[in-house]
């Protein structure tokens, strides 16, 4: 067998000799021969196919401990999956990093009446058309001509609801819902300590709806600050249980995950300001129409993004409820998606815990909040919606109209 020298190799593989060195120091392709004497690395021919393939993976930006569990993989479709996690993976990290971008942009470009010069105003940061794209009668994202408007030259304030129920099935209630002047909120606990993990994280951002009034510049990191501060909370009033059995054993009763999702909007005078971890959603009605305006952080939204599931598989999907990001009592604060909004006199917001959507079409959803006129009626009709349909959860919403001032 013809053994390739360690330049020929590189040149061939499009590495280098230097990468090659390393990718044998980590084993993920040792050479095929070393010279005793000189050190020297040779090569197999057979060996490219790998070399090549770790190359394109270098490329996609891979670490090279995931490159590993790659080349590890008994076979090509075990392989190709793990490379469609990765990419997913970047997808979602890239994604939220855009809405961090958006955010900044929506702050730094707040000229008067932007949407007239055709720049993105903080309505369309996030055109999603797998996850909001136009339904009849359903949630959608804003277009460009929907967006655009001019900040109001008046100031608007908030007439809010906020109401939460136990359900038909559930024999407690681990929602915890705040509405305020400045802060709205909503967190669905989860886990043995659900119900004390939701009311801390809830606890933890009610101080920004009594303090000074916020500077602009300063509303991406008192907001980053403040889910810190709930995953703190969360912690502390909610402490991971101490698994009791042997790692290969079931899990021992009161071990499962114990956290809460949080979805909350923040109002500074002119915007309001969104933080959403999980999958409590945010909705917007706006002349007449529903906009979903959160990304449900699931695995089963993961699955949709990727082409792997449809809407409709989602719905029936035995893991549709697994979160890939939520405030855990044993955990780092996740990333969550930080997104700005320009209010209009008429819009109305609804946030509310998964009791909601995962039993009532959109349409319904709509229905409700175009027919109350009052944010308390419409909270109790969208409850009595979710209970009419069964109850199988604890259900919570926050509802929230944007009003102009009363002309003198």
């Amino acid at each position: 067998m013809d053994l390739l020298t360690i330049g020929a190799f590189a040149k061939a593989a499009r590495l280098s000799p230097k990468a090659l060195r390393l990718y044998d120091d980590l084993g993920l392709l040792p050479p095929a021969r070393v010279d005793p004497d000189t050190g020297y690395r040779f090569y197999a021919p057979e060996q490219l196919e790998r070399a090549r393939l770790v190359a394109w993976l270098r490329r996609l930006g891979m670490p090279l401990a995931r490159i590993q569990r790659v080349c590890a993989c008994a076979t090509d479709a075990a392989a190709a999956q793990e490379i469609r996690g990765y990419w997913a993976q970047v997808e979602a990290e890239t994604a939220a990093r855009r809405d961090l971008a958006g955010f900044l942009l929506a702050h730094l470009d707040r000229a008067p009446h932007a949407g007239a010069t055709g720049r993105q105003t903080p309505d369309t940061q996030t055109p999603d058309t797998q996850e909001h794209g136009p339904q009849e009668h359903g949630p959608r994202t804003p277009g460009p001509s929907e967006g655009n408007a001019p900040m109001p030259d008046t100031t608007l304030t908030l007439r809010y609801s906020a109401r939460s129920d136990t359900g038909l099935v559930r024999p407690g209630n681990q929602d915890a819902v705040y509405a305020g002047d400045r802060l709205l909120a909503v967190a669905d606990g989860f886990g043995p300590a659900g119900a004390p993990a939701s009311a801390a994280a809830i606890e933890a951002l009610a101080d920004l709806d009594t303090g000074a009034p916020l500077p602009p510049g300063n509303l991406l990191n008192v907001l980053q600050d403040a889910v810190e501060a709930a995953a703190r909370a969360v912690g502390t009033a909610a402490p991971a249980p101490v698994p009791t059995s042997a790692p290969s054993a079931p899990p021992a009763p009161g071990t499962a995950p114990v956290g809460t999702t949080l979805t909350a909007m923040l109002w500074t005078g002119t915007h309001l300001a969104l933080v959403h971890i999980g999958d409590s959603r945010a909705y917007l009605l706006r002349d007449g129409e529903l906009f979903r305006i959160t990304h449900d952080h699931t695995l089963v939204q993961s699955m949709i993004d990727d082409g792997r599931l449809t809407e409709a598989e989602a719905a029936s999907h035995p893991d549709r409820s697994l979160l890939l990001r939520a405030l855990l009592s044993d955990g780092p604060p996740p990333t969550a998606d930080l997104k700005l909004h320009a209010p209009r006199p008429g819009d109305r917001y609804l946030l509310c815990s998964d009791g909601l959507p995962v039993v009532a079409e959109p349409a319904d959803i709509r229905r409700v909040l175009m027919e109350e006129a009052e944010p308390d009626e419409a909270t109790r009709a969208l409850i009595a919606l979710a209970n009419g349909a069964g109850g199988p959860d604890n259900v919570s919403c926050v509802v929230a109209d944007v009003v102009a001032p009363a002309t003198p």
